[in-house]
């Protein structure tokens, strides 16, 4: 299977090689020069003509307007269109939907196309090239569609073919410019979608998205306050989705109603093709805020326990409102401001909720069709609401059972075969922005694709595919991930768990062209990655270890190469796309970047004031300094770049947590900055690698070094004066290297001597050609200001073990690490087996355990799947085996989620990650830190009997656990957030 895969995508790469005009991840059919047969879109000057029938549906000739001004964007030949077949001229672009275009209709008849592949299909739709398909029209490209959004589907693909980013007017993304354009000779085929709604929800709107609205467009007429949401911002929105081949929206809803704060919000939805709803607290195509504004001040809450009458009508009137329009109506009830619908619970409400659901269904039977199972109707089993179900609740088949996950992108629940089977089917409410507990984040995107992939990949294996809507925020920001899910949910089978990192590479040459995609994917990847693996809005200087590995600094090490590299992309890009580029890649790393050096800053002022460093005050003048440069940063997005264009879209808070809630505004208040008293006398301080404690005079001692792994540690020399000193540092023996960053010549000698007025980091290493064998101690002398500090340095290099001798991972500084992904073994028991996620969490990759959906728990030895780790340890006794995996839930009714590791021929243990009846929702701490974290962290003891070779195994137990690391604590492993780096193997 996974060769069959590579062919497929090495010819489809083969097909894209070499053109700046392609759709994404499909085989291009456009080329910017001639080919045999091939339909001409613009030649010599000249741009073929658009030909559709003025009966079709509006949103087909809304998008065939868009058509035409994209090919004037891309060749500046702007093409003209026709009505009439006989007035379209030799060369033309036919658009049209089965039985609803005369066109179309007429060149079925004729047998000029065949439609049997999309007919009576949802949303599907064929581009043809086609010779006299009527008198007078040599050459046609014809896009024909099953219906409305088929077509519009097939219009939108033929811009995206092009050159036309989805993005062009949200990102300013501008088209390569092509004199000569033509559609390759043949039939291109695509649909019906995997999913058959697919859409986002603007949530969490306000500031950034509400503030922008406010300012472009001003207040909705009549309700001060509340930002024109209207067509001025819709028609820009609507199109967009439907070129990502979306077709369903939640609309912005903390403030605002979508129905009411312009009348033809609606009508231009049903025209553009948008199927609407409301939220998961919003029933009935009703707005909380349309109630706010009626009602709330003579009746409070909608409260059906306590007025039916009103709140029933207030339904209905909503119903009669929209009825005509393509809609997918949220049924049942919450209460008001994302709270339950009445205390209680269950036990106390599942009675009224039903009799809720009756009367909604009654109302829609009413108004839009008695038959009301043809009436499209979604129930959000979102927070509370899922305890009614797990109660025993439950609505009509007919019904779409909308699975919401835990806000954090992990599924709680997935449908079991039966409510897969449902005509209703079921579906699943994603989020890549979230306002509440345990911390609200809502700036800049975290969430890597990789984790989309797995959930929502799980999600459609398991028939939850009815639905699928993701709560995009303030909509800008979220660009890279929001494509990723809407192009998940048109072709599943297309986009996998090996061809992740290329959808990011194709995406950034789509947006880009091809010179820097890769690069740009790279930066890409890895920055989603950084601010997933612990969201921005909960860094802050104690997230990561600022004295174990090296943690923090190599994290934000990382984060400013990122930056670094971006800028420097961002010269060598052309002037025109230098814009885009700002706003997709170059402020959100730099912004990423700078808040985490900020955060480096304030720890290190925190622990160097411990220590008693003069040089912990000028910490915390650059923690102040750096968050003055991020909040300049900010504000010159909002206000200078592009002549503020897009002002207000960095509003949001993210500087200030004290609780789940959001800042107001960016302030230190969160950030504890500590001033010492600094005397006039030098005193020299030292502080050693994997140690807090700083001293001045005695001993301390550097983690062991060892032959294998080849460690550089750090010994800081410092100043708790201000008077600058003279210091020297001496090794006791030549094979301890100590680094001289002030010197010419060799960096690596024995001996080393400055004069420091603050700070002086020093790295040790090993001369590995000339130490004793086995384990050699030896010291660092620190002579300076009257002290002396001696460090203890042990080397282990053994006789019965080299490096070249090696198979396998060995045990180095009391510990092994791994990354899953360099098993020296796997083992597949038949379709159950582990697979590879690139690029999948906090560090290098994911193995997931995969098998057929609702398989029963796999058993260690029968038919479980098994990775297995060979490694060589030295020091045996109890070893704890630390899993770093997925935050996965319980998505399976009535089944935990388990795993099982061994070590040699011992008899499995069964580590539980997630008990039965587990509630992923504020109040439970363990999933409070499972989300935080981004990870689950599991650990298992083993009696080893001797030292040597040893192979740790992992077997399945249950589908979709995803191992993210492992540590074999040998009892030397210390605290960080990251785990320690991966320990050498070959």
């Amino acid at each position: 299977m996974q060769i069959c895969r590579a062919i497929a995508l090495l010819a489809v790469l083969l097909l894209l090689s070499g053109r700046d005009c392609f759709g994404l991840g499909q085989i291009r059919y456009v080329e910017t020069s001639s080919s045999d047969n091939a339909a001409s879109i613009v030649q010599n000057q000249a741009a073929a003509n658009l030909l559709v029938d003025t009966n079709d549906f509006t949103g087909v000739l809304i998008a065939a307007g868009n058509l035409q001004m994209d090919i004037s964007r891309v060749s500046g030949v702007l093409p003209q269109i026709a009505h009439d077949a006989n007035s379209a001229g030799a060369n033309v672009i036919i658009i049209g939907s089965i039985g609803k275009s005369a066109l179309i209709d007429e060149l079925i008849q004729s047998g000029k196309i065949d439609v049997s592949a999309i007919s009576n299909k949802w949303e599907s739709f064929f581009l043809q090239t086609v010779s006299n398909p009527f008198p007078g029209i040599q050459n046609a490209l014809v896009i024909c569609g099953s219906d409305k959004r088929g077509t519009i589907y097939g219009i939108y693909d033929l811009s995206e073919e092009i050159g036309i980013s989805p993005w062009y007017f949200w990102d300013d993304v501008p088209p390569k410019h092509h004199d000569t354009l033509f559609v390759r000779a043949g039939k291109y085929i695509q649909g019906p979608p995997s999913v058959k709604y697919r859409g986002i929800f603007l949530n969490d709107e306000a500031p950034d998205l509400s503030g922008w609205i406010q300012a472009k467009f001003g207040s909705a007429p009549g309700y001060s306050g509340a930002a024109d949401y209207g067509p001025g911002f819709y028609t820009n929105l609507f199109e967009v989705i439907l070129r990502l081949k979306g077709n369903y929206l939640w609309p912005a809803m903390w403030n605002n109603a979508f129905n009411e704060d312009d009348t033809n919000n609606p009508v231009l939805a049903d025209e553009y093709g948008i199927v609407m709803g409301t939220s998961h607290q919003e029933p009935m195509m009703r707005a909380q805020k349309e109630w706010d504004r009626q009602y709330s001040e003579e009746y409070g809450s909608w409260n059906y326990a306590k007025i039916p009458d009103v709140v029933s009508n207030f339904w209905r009137e909503g119903i009669e409102r929209n009825k005509n329009y393509d809609n997918l109506i949220t049924i049942g009830l919450r209460g008001a401001n994302d709270t339950p619908m009445a205390p209680g619970g269950p036990e106390a409400n599942m009675a009224l909720l039903e009799k809720i659901v009756s009367d909604q269904r009654s109302i829609l039977a009413q108004t839009i069709n008695p038959d009301v199972t043809r009436v499209p109707q979604v129930w959000c089993l979102y927070k509370e609401v899922m305890d009614y179900y797990n109660a025993g609740m439950r609505v009509p088949d007919d019904v779409t059972l909308l699975w919401a996950e835990d806000n954090w992108g992990d599924v709680r629940r997935l449908p079991t075969a039966a409510e897969a089977n449902r005509s209703g089917g079921a579906g699943i409410y994603y989020h890549f922005d979230y306002y509440g507990g345990p911390r609200s984040y809502q700036w800049l995107d975290s969430s890597p694709l990789p984790k989309i992939w797995d959930q929502m990949s799980l999600a459609k294996q398991y028939g939850a595919d009815r639905v699928w809507i993701v709560n995009v925020g303030h909509f800008k920001g979220y660009e890279l991930p929001m494509q990723y899910f809407l192009d998940l949910g048109w072709d599943s089978d297309k986009w996998t768990n090996d061809n992740i990192d290329e959808y990011t590479r194709l995406w950034a040459e789509q947006q880009f062209g091809p010179n820097y995609a890769g690069d740009i994917a790279d930066i890409l990847s890895k920055y989603t990655k950084y601010n997933g693996r612990r969201k921005p809005e909960l860094v802050d200087a104690r997230s990561y270890s600022l004295v174990d590995y090296q943690e923090f600094d190599n994290v934000v090490n990382d984060y400013d190469d990122l930056a670094d590299k971006a800028q420097v992309i961002s010269t060598k890009l052309p002037q025109d796309e230098r814009a885009a580029f700002y706003e997709l890649v170059l402020f959100p790393v730099k912004a990423s970047a700078q808040l985490n050096d900020m955060y480096l800053a304030a720890a290190k002022n925190d622990l160097y004031a411990q220590q008693g460093r003069a040089s912990a005050n000028d910490y915390a003048d650059e923690t102040r300094s750096l968050f003055a440069a991020e909040t300049n940063l900010f504000d010159d997005y909002n206000h200078t770049f592009l002549d503020g264009k897009w002002d207000h879209f960095m509003d949001q808070g993210i500087i200030g947590y004290t609780s789940w809630a959001d800042p107001r505004r960016n302030s230190l208040r969160a950030v504890d900055l500590t001033t010492v008293d600094v005397p006039e006398a030098a005193t020299m301080g030292v502080a050693v690698d994997g140690s807090e404690t700083a001293i001045t005079n005695g001993e301390a001692a550097l983690p062991q070094f060892d032959s294998f792994n080849r460690q550089k540690y750090y010994v800081d020399v410092f100043n708790q004066g201000k008077t600058a000193f003279d210091f020297t540092a001496t090794a006791s023996a030549p094979w301890i290297q100590i680094s001289n960053p002030l010197s010419s010549g060799p960096q690596d000698t024995s001996s080393f001597g400055a004069n420091i007025g603050k700070d002086q980091r020093l790295w040790i290493s090993i001369d590995w050609d000339n130490i004793p064998k086995n384990t050699t101690n030896g010291t660092i002398t620190l002579s300076g200001a009257g002290g002396r500090v001696t460090v203890n340095v042990t080397a282990f290099d053994p006789t019965e073990l080299t490096r070249n001798s090696l198979h396998g991972f060995v045990e180095g500084d009391g510990y092994v690490s791994i990354e899953p992904e360099h098993y020296s073994k796997e083992t597949d028991a038949g379709e159950n087996r582990w697979i590879k996620i690139e690029d999948y969490g906090r560090t290098l990759s994911g193995m997931r355990a995969t098998g057929p959906a609702r398989a029963p728990a796999a058993v260690p030895g029968k038919d479980s799947p098994s990775l297995e780790y060979k490694m060589y340890l030295f020091d045996v006794k109890t070893t704890e085996v630390v899993a770093v995996t997925s935050p996965i839930l319980n998505f399976m009714p009535d089944r935990g989620i388990q795993y099982a590791v061994s070590f040699d021929d011992e008899t499995p243990q069964i580590i539980t990650l997630v008990p039965q009846k587990y509630s992923a929702q504020n109040g439970n701490a363990d999933w409070g830190t499972a989300v935080k974290n981004n990870s689950r962290i599991s650990k298992s003891t083993h009696l080893l009997d001797k030292p040597g070779y040893h192979t740790l195994k992992f077997w399945m137990v249950d589908p979709g656990v995803v191992l993210q690391k492992i540590v074999v604590n040998c009892g030397g492993e210390r605290e960080s957030y990251l785990g320690p780096p991966e320990s050498f193997h070959q």
